[in-house]
């Protein structure tokens, strides 16, 4: 087939223990999944249902064991946070999941980072406009490599932290998720087939804070694996 110009390459983030690359195919950040996040950011943290909004497959940053992924500062904020996140990447295709059958689509887990323009995103919120500005942008979702589920199990406990230059910022555990993992894959199937190549990621634990040009960001969740990302 021929093309007006040659399309992008998709994105390929490691798997562990594989030559493969996980392609990715799109990405799902669900909102407000940890209580006192939801608190620090002045909302009730009843068990509301779940609500997801999207980043573009090409806003994610493959980061390596080994060495530092660098992020740019982005244009148009003044205040750019940090948000440690599980992410959990599908290998199966369906719509309407059982809650109960969820876990057979999930293909294995990673740390990932969902960075925020927190202005535009209060901004947003208060006119009551979507968040894409917000949460979209380029180099927005970066993501450690997927560890397959074969060699974590399904993660339902781990603890999650994040320091920037050394200083603790965000410290929870797994456990602390408003909506589990397979009750998230439940029901983001209702609304969107779910297809192999698609990444979730999960909400983030208190802590949010920004960071300036130069800082380093440190990231882990226990048996996962860590990153590590530094703003330009």
């Amino acid at each position: 087939m021929n093309y007006l110009f040659p399309p992008e390459a998709p994105v390929g983030v490691p798997v562990a223990g594989r030559a493969e690359l996980f392609p990715v195919r799109r990405v799902y950040c669900v909102g407000r999944n940890y209580a006192a996040h939801a608190r620090e950011m002045g909302f009730d943290p009843d068990r509301e249902p779940p609500f997801f909004f999207c980043k573009p497959a090409n806003a994610v940053v493959v980061c390596t064991p080994v060495q530092e992924a660098v992020v740019p500062y982005p244009s148009q904020t003044a205040n750019y946070h940090h948000e440690i996140e599980l992410v959990v990447a599908i290998g199966g295709r369906g719509r309407d999941v059982p809650e109960d059958q969820a876990l057979s689509l999930v293909a294995g887990y990673a740390v990932g980072l969902d960075m925020t323009r927190r202005d535009l995103q209060f901004a947003m919120r208060d006119k009551g406009r979507p968040w894409d500005i917000s949460k979209a942008f380029d180099h927005s979702a970066p993501i450690a490599p997927i560890v397959p589920v074969a060699q974590c199990g399904h993660v339902a406990q781990a603890g999650i932290w994040l320091t920037v230059d050394g200083q603790a910022r965000q410290r929870s555990d797994i456990t602390h998720l408003i909506w589990s993992v397979p009750e998230i894959v439940s029901t983001l199937s209702r609304f969107f087939e779910l297809a192999p190549g698609d990444l979730i990621y999960t909400g983030t634990p208190e802590g949010v804070a920004a960071v300036q040009r130069g800082q380093l960001m440190h990231g882990g969740i226990d048996g996962l694996g860590e990153l590590k990302v530094r703003v330009a």
